[in-house]
């Protein structure tokens, strides 16, 4: 459960980052209000992840599904590069999150 809770937490993570850049430096009300909630979200659920994941593992996977999703909004929403070596560094740090979920109990 704590697994599922912290991928939760790596998404209102990417939901806020994406937010970020529909604020307009935090002059939009509306962007700018959906952007607050999904950061309480965001570091409420990586508490509750916390109360039994180690904090280093929850850390760096909750960094980790966040890196990796705004890249892939960045790409998707954004024209941001997609060459390959920026998408082979995406792969390793996916590559570290499944390491780290395979070596936590």
């Amino acid at each position: 459960m704590a697994w599922g809770i912290l991928f939760l937490a790596g998404l209102f993570e990417v939901g806020w980052a994406i937010g970020l850049k529909q604020t307009d430096g935090f002059t939009r009300l509306v962007p700018t209000l959906l952007t607050l909630a999904a950061m309480a979200a965001s570091l409420g659920l990586l508490g509750l992840a916390l109360k039994s994941l180690p904090l280093g593992t929850a850390y760096a996977v909750w960094t980790g599904v966040g890196t990796v999703g705004t890249v892939i909004l960045g790409i998707l929403l954004y024209g941001e590069s997609a060459d390959a070596v920026r998408l082979g560094c995406i792969a390793l740090i996916m590559a570290g999150i499944v390491g780290l979920k395979l070596v936590t109990p």
